[in-house]
């Protein structure tokens, strides 16, 4: 009883063990599934053998190991094998390298020494290579430079005559001296006469293209002559060349454009327009202005192949293309330019005084003075001012101009020697608006005028002056013999007689005169006509920028004429009433201190009550009293003087009424004497 209490609590232990053992975990599982592979039966027996069971189970796959591993035990033992021999085989090559290196040590240092000595030659065969290659030529480039055709290989050869020479001057700042000394000498030899070679090719070349009328300049020869430009008396020799070549050709060209024209006859010989001036001349200039730009292009590309060279209508200056190129070449480029046009200046020159002999319109004349001026120009930007062609251009220009007022003058003094006649109804004569509608047709190619960005264009007040002032001066001279006293008796004068007079004349001059009014003076038709005339000339002119200066003048000219013709009007009306010689009186009256104005004789109240009556009559008469101006051409000129005469008459009737107001004058009935107060007078003269 009690050993079975005391097991009871051990082997509830177990129990709890046993009841506390989670069956679901993969071990056990694991370790059930394999059970079940050799516990095949629930049995007491093979439940006391299992222990042993599971023993037995264990030491079978042991010995299956041990049987599946014993093929690589046998592999792993014939590695050891192999590795052993390897080993031993290392150790006999270790004792005979041992026992050879005393024998290859002396080899060693040999082939150390060798290479050394190798290293040392192929130095000295480098420095051999770039001596000969920086000092000497091959026998190519000799034979290039002497004996073989000029081509790319001898400017590559004299190129490296140059580039050795160069370096000889390196090689005298060393020890080397006599050796750069001979090198430099031998190169010197073969430097110059290899100019002197490329020297006469050049001048060949360019003997050629004077043969040519349009020559293409090769890429073979402007490589010469860049060459050649260190040599600048060789180089002045070939410019030379081709500037005599090139003057002989275009002599040429310049002679068959103008008699027999182009390939076939077209285009056409220049001098088959010789009976028009303006074309014949413009077509030469055209064309040497053409040929200049052709004869520039080549001249820069054979003399100076550096220069950048524009043809557009924006292209810069020749003479500023070749300011950079100038201080390379020590020629002057446009020297040679100046010597290839220089054959051309005599035929042109000769031609255009020519034209200008044969006495040409004046607008033919005007226009040729324009064309050769804008020529002048553009030729002065693309040649140089001091050059033959340009001072040819610039005195035909001068010439032209000459030519244009000589006939300006001529005109003007044929003008001047026989003024015209004043037409009846003091109109402009007919030589005043032919000389207007002249200068309105010379203002039309003078705004037409283009010039490049270096000329402006020429004053034209100077053509007004000779083109107008003749014909005012011819106006004055026909008004001043119109208002002499011996122009009522002017006849016309008569291709037979100048000297006569004609009946018609007279009768035209007579009837003239009995039309004016009373009211007007002998000078107020001349003054009219002048007015018209002026007016005639000035109208035309208005918006005109050209001729603005002169309008101006023009319309000083009319003003001072209006001004002196009221005056004249207004002391006509003034002299009728009896006041134009007590206006003095009146005038001074405020300053005068002697004795009242009532008590001297012309300016008595009866002398002066008579001419008041006078001057209110004409002021409040017929519509006809007062001037009007009526052939005056202009209507606002006509209404304006007109009221100025009545602004003058007012002004000074109303002098004379603040001087018989003034109560120092003493006048007895000064109202009565003048009834009228001046702003009546204003309003009655319609001011």
């Amino acid at each position: 009883m009690g050993t079975t209490t005391a097991l009871a609590p051990g082997l509830s232990r177990k129990l709890k063990k046993v009841l506390d053992t989670r069956t679901d975990s993969p071990d056990l599982l694991l370790s059930l599934s394999t059970l079940s592979d050799f516990y095949t039966g629930n049995t007491s027996h093979a439940r006391r053998n299992l222990r042993s069971t599971i023993e037995k189970r264990s030491l079978s796959i042991n010995q299956e190991f041990l049987q599946a591993s014993d093929t690589a035990q046998q592999a792993l033992d014939r590695v050891e094998e192999e590795v052993n021999a390897l080993a031993d085989c290392c150790d006999k090559i270790a004792k005979t390298l041992s026992s050879c290196s005393s024998t290859t040590g002396d080899i060693i240092n040999t082939t150390e020494r060798l290479k050394q000595e190798l290293e040392i030659t192929t130095q000295r065969q480098e420095i051999v290579s770039c001596f000969l290659r920086d000092y000497q030529l091959s026998n190519e480039e000799i034979n290039a430079l002497r004996e073989e055709e000029l081509s790319e290989n001898f400017f590559k050869a004299l190129s490296h005559v140059q580039e050795i020479h160069g370096n000889c001057k390196i090689l005298l700042r060393t020890h080397h001296q006599r050796a750069g000394l001979e090198l430099m000498d031998m190169m010197a030899v073969y430097q110059e006469g290899a100019y002197e070679r490329l020297c006469r090719w050049v001048q060949t070349e360019c003997r050629r293209l004077g043969d040519t009328d349009n020559p293409e300049v090769g890429e073979l020869l402007r490589t010469a002559v860049r060459c050649l430009k260190e040599r600048p008396v060789l180089f002045k020799y070939c410019a030379e060349e081709v500037a005599n070549m090139r003057h002989n050709a275009l002599f040429r060209r310049f002679i068959s454009a103008l008699t027999r024209g182009g390939p076939g006859g077209m285009p056409r010989p220049i001098e088959v327009h010789a009976h028009d001036p303006l074309r014949y001349v413009g077509d030469m200039l055209g064309w040497l202005h053409q040929a200049l730009a052709s004869e520039r292009e080549l001249v820069l590309a054979l003399l100076d192949p550096d220069a950048i060279s524009d043809t557009g209508p924006t292209a810069r200056k020749f003479g500023e293309g070749l300011e950079s190129h100038l201080g390379k070449t020590e020629i002057d480029l446009t020297f040679v330019l100046d010597r290839i046009f220089e054959g051309v200046c005599r035929p042109f020159k000769v031609r255009v005084e020519q034209v200008l002999q044969s006495q040409p319109s004046i607008i033919t004349s005007y226009k040729l003075s324009n064309t050769l001026e804008f020529y002048s120009y553009t030729i002065s930007d693309l040649l140089g001012r001091d050059t033959a062609l340009c001072n040819t251009l610039w005195a035909l220009k001068d010439a032209s101009q000459k030519t244009f007022f000589d006939i300006l003058k001529t005109r003007g003094e044929k003008l001047v020697r026989y003024p015209a006649l004043v037409p009846v109804d003091l109109s402009p004569p007919l030589a005043v608006r032919e000389g207007v509608s002249l200068l309105l047709e010379i203002i039309e190619t003078y705004d037409g005028m283009m010039f490049p960005e270096s000329g402006k264009k020429p004053p034209f007040d100077p053509v007004i002056s000779a083109l107008l002032d003749p014909i005012i001066q011819m106006c004055e001279q026909a008004a001043d013999a119109y208002k002499s006293k011996g122009s009522l008796f002017r006849k016309n004068r008569t291709s037979s007689d100048p000297g006569q007079f004609t009946k018609s004349s007279v009768d035209a001059i007579l009837t003239q005169r009995s039309s004016i009014s009373s009211a007007q003076t002998s000078e107020t038709p001349s003054k009219i006509f002048l007015i018209n005339c002026l007016c005639t000339i000035q109208q035309p002119l208005f918006r005109r920028e050209a001729a603005s200066d002169y309008v101006k003048k023009l319309g000083s000219m009319i003003d001072s004429h209006i001004r002196d013709l009221v005056r004249k009007e207004v002391d006509s009306i003034l002299n009728k009433c009896g006041l134009l010689n007590k206006m003095s009186y009146f005038n001074n009256s405020s300053d005068n201190n002697d004795s009242p104005l009532a008590e001297m004789e012309d300016t008595s109240q009866a002398s002066l009550s008579e001419c008041l009556k006078v001057l209110f009559g004409l002021v409040l008469g017929n519509e006809n009293s007062l001037p009007e101006f009526e052939q005056m051409q202009v209507p606002k000129l006509r209404s304006e003087t007109s009221v100025q005469v009545a602004k003058s008459l007012a002004e000074a009737y109303e002098l004379i009424y603040k001087a018989i107001m003034d109560p120092k004058n003493q006048y007895a009935d000064p109202k009565a004497l003048a009834r009228h107060p001046p702003d009546q007078i204003r309003t009655i003269l319609g001011i």
